[in-house]
């Protein structure tokens, strides 16, 4: 009878599997494309980036950082950040000589601006050293996206914080790309003696490099749609609030693809295998944009991954793609499981 009651359980456990496993969405069946949901039940990440050992660290709007390790999530730190409309916990970077030390850099809003600031991460993170402080904030155009690039330095998106006249201020560090020592110091070749690195830009979310030609590429929100892929040149201007889209002037720089028919919201930028790998956080998609041998023109796009409803990270790691939901971030329709952080692998 025990035997018969344990047969029994075990058949009506495998049958609430079964259903859960049908009603959970998973990621859309996309050709050449596998996937896997590391991590869900999270509240808006924003940022994912890897520590050398291989262990994935990320973080969520609300303040919270956390290592995915082996299946198992642990929280490392959490920070009291001001968290209105879009601001928050944001970026994330390992410092690329994180084996000697330990050094995370992240970028969060206060009650006194948008902050980069560096820690140190032993079990958790501690020792916290203010890089850059009162960098213009707002319900609205925080940025956020920061990045080591191949000359070891630290780069910084930042919106202009609603305050569109600011962009064009190479005294504000509002629309803005920053680079920066990794001990907060201006680089002595950096384009106007201080911070700034391109200017003209109205809330840029993503940035990434081509690692064969260093050819740096940002995503950026536009007005009305108008939304751009840019290249980024040193001291370059990329035209806002004068100019946007396909609209320019001599002296500012026109972007590598403006989108003026739909409104895709891009957010994390990635490159990959000759492509560009754009989240989408209203076009509710991750964009593939092929380019030319040199980089500097389009040959196709497509749309991936359009049932997961926003997208806003995109990284690339060991030669998969990791994506991160955002259907939390009060601009969403949560499905069950959201948010998640998905692993791709390209066939």
């Amino acid at each position: 009878m025990k035997r018969k009651s344990a047969i029994i359980i075990a058949f009506a456990f495998l049958i609430l599997i079964s259903v859960l496993y049908l009603i959970i969405p998973k990621p859309a069946d996309q050709q050449g494309y596998e996937t896997e949901i590391l991590v869900q039940n999270l509240n808006t990440p924003w940022a994912v980036d890897f520590l050398p050992d291989g262990r994935m660290i990320f973080t969520e709007r609300g303040g919270r950082v956390s290592i995915f390790d082996n299946g198992t999530t642990k929280t490392v730190g959490t920070i009291t950040v001001t968290q209105i409309g879009e601001s928050g916990m944001l970026g994330i970077a390992v410092d690329p000589e994180f084996n000697t030390n330990k050094f995370i850099y992240l970028y969060y809003t206060t009650e006194n601006g948008n902050r980069i600031s560096r820690f140190i991460l032993n079990e958790t993170l501690q020792n916290e050293t203010v890089l850059i402080d009162r960098i213009p904030n707002a319900q609205f155009h925080n940025g956020g996206r920061i990045k080591f690039g191949p000359d070891g330095k630290l780069y910084a998106t930042t919106g202009d914080a609603t305050n569109s006249q600011s962009a064009q201020d190479i005294n504000s560090l509002g629309g803005k790309i920053l680079r920066i020592n990794k001990d907060g110091t201006v680089p002595t070749d950096n384009p106007f003696g201080n911070y700034v690195y391109s200017y003209g830009h109205r809330d840029p979310q993503g940035m990434t490099w081509n690692p064969l030609t260093q050819e740096m590429y940002s995503s950026e929100h536009g007005s009305t749609r108008n939304d751009e892929i840019n290249i980024i040149t040193k001291g370059g201007n990329y035209g806002w609030p004068l100019y946007q889209g396909n609209q320019s002037a001599q002296g500012y720089i026109k972007p590598l693809i403006v989108y003026t028919d739909f409104t895709l919201a891009p957010s994390g930028i990635a490159y990959y295998n000759g492509a560009l790998y754009i989240a989408c956080l209203r076009g509710s998609q991750l964009r593939k944009i092929t380019l030319s041998i040199d980089g500097n023109s389009i040959t196709g796009e497509e749309a991936l991954f359009t049932n997961l409803g926003r997208i806003r990270e995109i990284v690339v790691h060991d030669g998969y793609l990791y994506i991160a939901t955002s259907n939390r971030d009060g601009r969403g329709i949560p499905q069950s499981g959201d948010d998640k952080i998905i692993r791709i692998k390209v066939l």
